[in-house]
């Protein structure tokens, strides 16, 4: 649950120390843990950096005038990275960089340690160490079984609160409604319905605005104030187009999980769609200008955001379908050609003449369990049914 911070001038200079400090401490973590080779000893652990932490708190002022609170909790979540690394789950943890990795996090028992009040209609306060009650915006009710929040400035310059918060599934219509999604680039989201949704970006005087601002910043001096100043516009437009593509996201996997009983989407492995086309100095890549266009209109679209939020409001409702030949395939009559997609938009199969928007048709398909094996047969989640037949061996 995350809520807009409203601190004031003083505030925020007591915010963005806890930030500097939670950061400080993060690297050093990082750097003891970087410094290890096989053959060394082990690095520290959260222990060790905790005593090391008290030590540096009783020598130097600056991180002695900050939130232990806030310190130690910056060495328990590097140790919970640490431990996730080796596990495989998440990737080793790097430095953090100040005007991009701004936050720190509170974990303790509420009414002891940290404590949320509501003021008005829509205003909250929350208590921070060190810094007081801080107001926010109040826009739903905080469950009392919360046990952290973590503070965050984005780049635009914007301070939120965020509140560890499970909210439980949503439950389906209980109609056994089916629908598959396609996931592209001109249409955002199709659905098996004939509905077509697509991601709301910037606006035309929005786009051309942005361009002017990177033209500015590509002639600003580094270092100065000008190119401070011209980073803070385009974060703020850029900040625009990513409340603007959640604010899509979540209010479509909320629609989808109500109306739907199953929800199917095409498996996409988006991590490895995304991949830069650059290659090597000794191998360079081929069309590295468009896969870099084509990479951003991918993550403009909200593919991975749609799937992820549909797995936890949907939770057990979502299938995931084999992507292959459902664009090529005639939902219809199930003939399939590459030559039935005629354009990026228009499907016409040359078979029975069906005639539907290429991605609605795909969706179709999808929302079929259509999938594709290694033997190339268009078949349903059961089985192929139509195998052709096989000649006989002649030593049978």
């Amino acid at each position: 649950m995350r809520f807009r911070l409203q601190p004031t001038p003083a505030q925020e200079a007591a915010l963005l120390e806890h930030c500097a400090h939670a950061r400080f401490v993060w690297n050093l973590a990082c750097e003891q843990h970087l410094h290890w080779r096989p053959g060394r000893a082990s690095a520290p652990g959260y222990t060790e950096q905790s005593r090391q932490l008290t030590e540096a708190r009783k020598e130097f002022a600056w991180p002695a005038a900050g939130s232990q609170t806030v310190q130690q909790q910056a060495l328990r979540d590097f140790a919970q990275a640490v431990a996730n690394f080796f596990a495989g789950t998440h990737r080793r943890p790097t430095w953090r960089k100040a005007g991009f990795h701004e936050g720190f996090r509170i974990v303790g028992r509420r009414g002891a340690h940290w404590d949320v009040r509501r003021l008005s209609r829509k205003v909250g306060a929350v208590w921070v160490p060190k810094v007081g009650w801080v107001r926010f915006r109040w826009s739903r009710r905080i469950p009392e079984t919360v046990k952290s929040f973590r503070v965050k400035r984005d780049r635009a310059g914007r301070w939120h609160v965020c509140f560890a918060v499970i909210p439980p599934a949503i439950d389906g219509p209980g109609t056994d409604a089916i629908v598959g999604v396609d996931r592209g680039v001109a249409v955002s989201a199709a659905l098996s319905t004939g509905e077509l949704l697509t991601v709301p970006g910037l606006r035309d005087s929005e786009t051309g605005r942005l361009r002017r601002l990177q033209r500015r910043l590509a002639r600003a001096t580094r270092g100065s104030n000008r190119r401070m100043q011209v980073k803070t516009a385009i974060a703020w437009l850029k900040a625009r187009e990513t409340d603007r593509r959640k604010d899509w996201v979540e209010k479509t996997s909320t629609d989808l999980a109500r109306r739907f009983d199953l929800i199917r989407l095409e498996d996409l492995k988006i991590g490895a769609m995304v991949r830069s086309a650059r290659g090597t100095i000794a191998a360079p890549g081929v069309n590295v200008r468009a896969k870099a266009g084509l990479n951003h209109s991918i993550h403009a679209a909200g593919w991975g955001q749609l799937a992820a939020r549909l797995g936890q409001k949907a939770a057990d409702r979502v299938e995931k379908i084999h992507p292959a030949y459902t664009s090529q395939t005639c939902h219809a009559c199930g003939h399939r050609a590459a030559d039935n997609r005629e354009s990026q938009a228009v499907f016409r199969c040359r078979a029975c003449g069906h005639t539907d928007h290429a991605d609605v048709n795909a969706a179709r398909n999808i929302a079929a369990g259509r999938a594709v094996t290694a033997r190339g047969a268009l078949q349903p989640l059961g089985g192929a049914m139509n195998r052709e037949p096989q000649p006989v061996p002649s030593y049978v």
